[in-house]
Parts: C-alpha cells; structure tokens; sequence
C-alpha cells in the first residue's frame, strides 16, 4: 500500500495535505521446521506493495529508491533464513503497487522499478506475493475516512462519541451497494490472472500469497478511532474491509494451487492502536521507523515468521 500520514483534531485544518499519502504502498512467534522440511533449492523472488517493501524501515537499500524497500524486510528476512545466497534472492516489491505494476513498469518519484514478474524465471523456486490493497483504494479509502472522522471528533468535542457513527461507512455502503465489495472482486480477477502467469513463467516454484497483518483492533474502536482521526463505527467498517480483502486473496490463492499465508492472526492484538512495545502496525504518527499505518521492523519479522511457517510446512 502507499506511505505517510499523521491526523488528529488539532491538524483538522491542514487535513487534506496530511492525509493525502495515507495508504498501505505497514515481535514474531517462532516458528517450527518441519523434519520433512526441504529449503528451495533455487531463486528466490519477491512481489509486492508497501507492507512487503516496508518503507522507513532501516536500512532503506533498495532500487529504485522510490520503491522505499527495506533489507529487513519479511523477503529479505525468509531469505536470510532459508540460508539463500545474495544471488538467489531478487526483491521486486515496491511502494504503491497494484496488479498492473506485476506486468509493467512502475515509475516512482526517485527511479523506475523494472515489472516485478520480470524477475521470475523458469528458475524460479519460491515466490512470495503480497499485493491487492491499492487495487481496492484502501488509501484512498483511509483517507476518505479521517477526514470523516476528523469532522466527527470536532463536531462532537463535547459528550460522549456516538459508538456505531460511521459517516465513512455510509459514502461507500449505501442503498444495497457496496462499492468497496466491488472493487475486492475486481482485484481478485486481476490476481487470478497473476498467480496463473506465475505458474506460466515459474512451473517449479512454490507460491505463497502473504495477507495483510491486522491494521485495527477488534475491540475498543471508541479509543481507537479518536487516536487515528476516525469516527468510532468507522473502525469496525474499515477492519471488515480488510478482513473481507484477505479472504479474497486466501480463496484466490486456493484456487490457483497456491498457498495462503495468514499474517491477520498472529498479529490480533497487535494492530496500530496496540501498546508501542508490541505492535506490528504503526499509526499515523510512528514511534518506530515506519510509515505511517505500515509495519514496523517488528512486524515485518512477525510477517516473516509467518512466511516461514507456511514454507516450512508445505512439503
């Protein structure tokens, strides 16, 4: 997803410039190998958005620079743990990509990044998939909704938040359409037609499509939601969105032969409303190096143990 962001009540009147760049172009649980376990015994490649690049994650190597990867990156992290050489590993993801960008070149504002599935070959022996949340326009989606929110809080500053306001939820869900539930069916046609040109161009390798890590909490929206500019329903409403995404990607990954790897769940509890100590996702303002509402260094290790759960137990 796409980089940057900071809101409250006090920023209320610059709002529009603040949150413009808002997106998804964001501790681990050990885990167990397999006896059975096989390491890939060829290239590794990498695809993906912003939550697998993880800009103002340190140290930021990548090229192009404008692509904002990180060489702690959860890639960068499988890679090192599967004991691959430098010259097995090729890093494709890039901030603010879509689908297209898979099969074209992205330009960015510091270099072009080369089409990602270039990168995968006959050779290929393991590929990691992270994409799909600025197919749906989640930041602009985010964006849409601090700036609900933001009107919300300054206009109830006084009494209690009303706990099922959800001014975002009503532009997108309203008369029986859901526009948002459109756009993640769209996206998953487009990443059907992805992982089946990876089959094409990579028949050996083993694919894995990496979810998105919990951004929202399930429980203490009210809280929540004051400290990311939104409206108190909102939280929920944007919490279901991405679920609702991620389900879209494990059901498409199953129906291609691919494997599904579930970041959500392993990081309940530790979305970006959680305690600085032990949270995957930053907020709109970052206490860790990160984007804002993007993982952390921690998360990308938390995402990283996932991978090489599913790795290591897919035979």
């Amino acid at each position: 997803m796409r980089t940057r962001t900071r809101l409250g009540l006090a920023a209320a009147v610059s709002c529009a410039a603040l949150v413009t760049a808002v997106g998804i172009g964001r501790g681990g649980h050990g885990g167990v190998a397999s006896p059975l376990f096989k390491p890939p015994n060829g290239p590794y490649v990498a695809l993906g958005d912003s939550y697998t690049a993880a800009p103002k994650v340190p140290g930021q190597s990548g090229k192009p620079a404008g692509c904002e990867r990180s060489d702690r990156n959860y890639p960068a992290l499988v890679a090192r743990e599967l004991g691959l050489k430098e010259a097995e590993f090729r890093d494709m993801s890039c901030s603010g990509a879509t689908t297209a960008d898979l099969f074209a070149a992205q330009s960015t504002d510091q270099g072009t990044n080369p089409a990602q599935l270039s990168a995968v070959s006959t050779a290929t022996r393991l590929v990691t998939l992270g994409i799909g949340g600025n197919d749906i326009g989640f930041s602009s989606l985010i964006t849409t909704c601090v700036q609900a929110g933001v009107r919300y809080q300054l206009e109830n500053r006084i009494g209690d938040p009303e706990p099922d306001k959800a001014p975002c939820k009503q532009r997108y869900v309203s008369g029986g359409t859901d526009d948002l539930a459109a756009k993640i069916e769209a996206a998953g046609g487009r990443l059907a037609g992805v992982l089946h040109d990876i089959e094409r161009r990579a028949p050996k390798a083993r694919v894995f499509v990496v979810g998105y890590p919990a951004i929202l909490p399930a429980e203490g929206a009210a809280g929540c939601g004051h400290a990311l500019g939104l409206a108190p329903g909102d939280v929920g409403f944007l919490r279901q969105q991405e679920q609702h995404l991620n389900a879209m990607l494990r059901s498409r990954a199953r129906a291609t032969g691919a494997s599904y790897v579930d970041t959500y769940t392993p990081s309940a509890g530790r979305d970006a409303c959680a305690e600085r100590d032990v949270r995957w996702v930053e907020p709109l303002i970052p206490a860790a190096s990160a984007a804002p509402v993007h993982p952390s260094e921690r998360g990308e290790r938390g995402m990283a143990q996932a991978v090489l759960r599913a790795v290591r137990t897919s035979g």
